[in-house]
């Protein structure tokens, strides 16, 4: 495999680490409702945890609340109670066909928490970024080692997988910095 190849594939490892670091990022509470939050939230469905997301309907009627519609009746008091023992911390209620999330605004302590939670998901982000870029080099010094590719080749694909490293963290924090103003 070329140097090109191996920095093209990096790319593409890289990429998935943010795509993953945007997923974590959605299912933290803001003080705006948003379904995602509720992503983690596993209902016990004939015995299997299943997402909540398959086996309701979610929307969001309001910014402070979430609906929760199970397509079968008979899950409203799972689905109440999968929700409230969540680390999420809500407070549904149920009126025997829907549940009703209010999404309560956020105390100064609490965004200082989910502040230093977004830090670490965006940290562990870069640490993988980082990962990756140390195995993709590995490879390349291997290359070099057996021959298949020259000195100089070695020394650009090094130069071009910083700089591709360089993108991808800044990009991290700029995801990171985002989700921070929305809390």
């Amino acid at each position: 495999m070329s140097a090109k190849d191996e920095i093209g594939q990096c790319r593409r490892h890289m990429e998935k680490a943010i795509e993953d670091l945007r997923t974590k990022l959605a299912t933290i509470r803001t003080g705006r409702a948003s379904i995602s939050i509720l992503d983690r939230v596993q209902v016990e469905y004939y015995g299997v945890p299943t997402p909540l997301n398959q086996v309701a309907q979610l929307a969001v009627p309001e910014p402070t609340q979430i609906t929760v519609q199970p397509y079968d009746v008979s899950l409203v008091g799972p689905i109440e109670k999968a929700i409230r023992s969540s680390d999420l911390n809500l407070n549904p209620s149920n009126d025997g066909r829907i549940v009703r999330v209010p999404i309560p605004p956020l105390t100064e302590e609490r965004r200082k928490e989910l502040v230093k939670v977004l830090h670490k998901k965006v940290d562990d982000a870069k640490t993988a970024v980082r990962n990756i870029r140390r195995d993709v080099h590995d490879k390349l010094r291997d290359q070099e080692k057996k021959k298949e590719i020259s000195a100089d080749e070695l020394k650009r694909g090094t130069d071009r997988l910083q700089k591709l490293t360089d993108k991808f963290i800044e990009d991290l924090d700029g995801v990171g910095h985002a989700k921070e103003r929305e809390i």
